[in-house]
């Protein structure tokens, strides 16, 4: 056998091995999430089913306390919560620190000898973030429902989320008339590692630019989408699937991606969610940037912001769609003074 006959064989077998690496061995489960015929269908696999199941656990939930005066005339400097009761608000702390710190105790976000003073800047952090859990609870109803989420909805006990981002600089490039920096080119752990644009959080979930695949017009009249611009939609879409475990066919109807009218309900749930993460990163994160530590900024200087997978966390619903906020009246109400 010739030498090149060796390495061609020789890199068939690898590719062959690899692609063994990607696939799935059997049992294999199905099921139907829409029109029939259409292959609206998604694929699990059981074994990585249950520990994804494990993953989705929530803490013991502390029996609710009532009674008692609010909690801003007996505790000083609350700025947030002090409408509600001091039972609950007592409550609610103890869970924060299971939810978020359940290492370094209160003393993550409070100074132990002065609870009230605001010198750490996980406290500033924190209040905000109460603020936007209420936020999320009792506005945009559209994409939660009555599901809700609390703070282990995306800490699931971390100080910091697992599933955060900041704008990415891409990899280093060469300079001169070899620079080119079109956001591509390279794998994308965010787009399933193909070579999609690397950051299409920015402009998508961040900023406001239009998601789109396809013109609805055979010639350009007004609306030119061009293949450019599908990629990053694309990258985008790989995004949304990887975060909530799902196939395309979840949201849309295969033999027209863009019609509405054959589209499925879960559409309309993921678009009030794209603007929602739009709202908590504008309103909410990034006036967060000044609180804080360079430490806690990325590479390109900007504070962390929120995608569909610092809630679902590779699950259709986070945490399986268990109703976290209706133990937690106090979280469902939009913030007070």
């Amino acid at each position: 056998m010739s030498f090149p006959i060796r390495i061609a064989l020789g890199l068939i077998a690898v590719i062959m091995v690899a692609l063994a690496l990607t696939f799935d061995r059997p049992p294999i489960d199905v099921f139907q999430r829409g029109y029939r015929g259409l292959g609206m269908v998604e694929n699990y696999n059981p074994r990585r089913l249950a520990a994804v199941q494990v993953a989705n656990q929530t803490p013991a939930t502390l029996p609710q306390i009532h009674g008692g005066p609010p909690a801003s005339t007996i505790y000083k400097n609350v700025k947030v919560l002090g409408d509600v009761d001091v039972g609950e608000f007592t409550r609610l702390m103890a869970s924060i620190t299971t939810w978020v710190a359940p290492q370094q105790g209160c003393a993550y976000c409070h100074d132990t000898n002065d609870m009230a003073s605001d010198a750490l800047y996980t406290k500033i952090v924190s209040r905000r973030m109460i603020e936007m859990v209420r936020h999320v609870n009792a506005d945009w109803k559209t994409h939660v429902a009555a599901t809700g989420v609390t703070c282990y909805t995306c800490h699931r006990g971390q100080p910091v989320p697992e599933y955060i981002w900041f704008a990415n600089p891409g990899q280093p490039r060469a300079g001169g008339v070899a620079f080119t920096n079109t956001g591509m080119a390279m794998p994308a752990p965010q787009a399933g590692d193909t070579s999609l644009p690397y950051d299409p959080f920015t402009p998508f979930l961040e900023q406001a630019h239009e998601i789109r695949v396809e013109s609805p017009t055979a010639l350009p009249q007004g609306d030119r989408q061009s293949i450019k611009q599908t990629e990053w939609t694309y990258a985008l879409m790989m995004h949304f699937s990887q975060s909530l475990g799902v196939n395309c066919t979840l949201c849309h109807n295969s033999r027209s991606f863009r019609d509405w009218d054959q589209s499925t309900p879960q559409r309309l749930t993921a678009w009030y969610g794209i603007r929602m993460v739009r709202d908590l990163n504008t309103q909410y994160l990034d006036p967060l940037k000044p609180a804080f530590p360079a430490a806690r900024l990325g590479p390109l200087g900007d504070n962390a912001k929120v995608n569909c997978a610092t809630c679902h966390q590779g699950v259709y619903k986070p945490l399986f769609g268990k109703a976290v906020a209706a133990d937690f009246p106090e979280l469902t109400a939009a913030a007070k003074p």
